[in-house]
């Protein structure tokens, strides 16, 4: 059964970092393509980074510059390095893990960017 966890969420000022990781079990991890989205209040989910097996990258327009997704194949781990963050990255933040049949998500870690 796939797993995935996310965590690295907190509250943070405007201009700070977060660092978010998704630990992911039930599958070989380093054969699929790999993303983060988010999901602010009243808004759509929107696809803030994608990686492939190869290591391929691609960002939304909104965080391009900003942030950086990377993987670790050894540790089936998924990261997100969020930088110069600002209120408008405040979301619920989840990973995804694709296969060519399923998409699996996991439960999501709550980012609030405020003062």
């Amino acid at each position: 059964q796939v797993q995935l966890v996310e965590s690295g969420g907190g509250l943070v000022q405007p201009g700070g970092s977060l660092r978010l990781s998704c630990a992911a079990n039930g599958m070989i991890f380093s054969r699929y393509t790999m993303a983060w989205y988010r999901q602010a209040p009243g808004k759509q989910r929107e696809l803030v980074a994608t990686i492939t097996r190869g290591g391929s990258t691609n960002y939304g327009d909104s965080v391009k510059g900003r942030f950086t997704i990377s993987r670790d194949n050894a540790k089936n781990t998924l990261i997100l390095q969020m930088n110069t963050l600002k209120p408008e990255d405040t979301a619920v933040y989840y990973c995804q893990l694709r296969t060519t049949t399923l998409d699996y998500w996991g439960q999501g870690t709550q980012v609030t960017i405020a003062s």
